[in-house]
């Protein structure tokens, strides 16, 4: 597995804890329980941006 997978999947672990901790805290409401694709994608879509970029 090269390193950059790696991190993708470090991330994608670490939002879905910081998502999952906040939602058994009571802090999300119901229907921010699935913020996980919106913010997956704007991260995935930030690494094409800068990809294009150099």
């Amino acid at each position: 597995m090269n390193k950059q997978k790696l991190i993708d999947a470090a991330v994608i672990v670490l939002i879905a804890l910081f998502l999952l901790s906040l939602s058994m805290f009571g802090l999300l409401e119901s229907s921010a329980k699935f913020m996980l694709v919106p913010i997956l994608a704007f991260y995935f879509l930030g690494k094409y941006v800068q990809k294009k970029a150099k």
